[in-house]
């Protein structure tokens, strides 16, 4: 039987970079870049890591505030002078929610 651990084992970046472009818009791709995706996708994972939602000895899910993951996206994307749009993290965030759910990785809350 398949474990969220082996999920997690599964999740590639680079599988990642590429699922979002597909998945993004043709319009929105003159502006996101794979620079811009693994930009987002990194600053992710430190959000994560900073309200402790990465455990790696736990299969336990875990609720992640999407409006807070966003702004503090936001936050460090200026403080790092990234040059990114506010609609084009979110088609990110969408693109990226996409590709975990494609590995068992999220689920979405109606479905619960």
């Amino acid at each position: 039987m398949k474990t969220q651990e082996d999920d997690l084992l599964e999740y590639d970046e680079d599988d990642a970079v590429a699922f979002i472009l597909d998945f993004i818009p043709a319009e929105a791709k003159e502006r996101i870049s794979d620079d811009k995706i693994e930009y987002v996708l990194d600053v992710v994972y430190e959000y994560y890591d900073e309200k402790g939602l990465i455990d790696e000895d736990s299969t336990e899910e875990a609720s992640i505030d999407e409006e807070d993951m966003f702004k503090y996206i936001l936050k460090c994307s200026k403080k790092d002078k990234m040059d990114i749009q506010e609609e084009d993290v979110q088609l990110i965030l969408d693109g990226e929610f996409e590709y975990g759910k494609s590995l068992g990785i999220y689920r979405d809350e109606e479905e619960e």
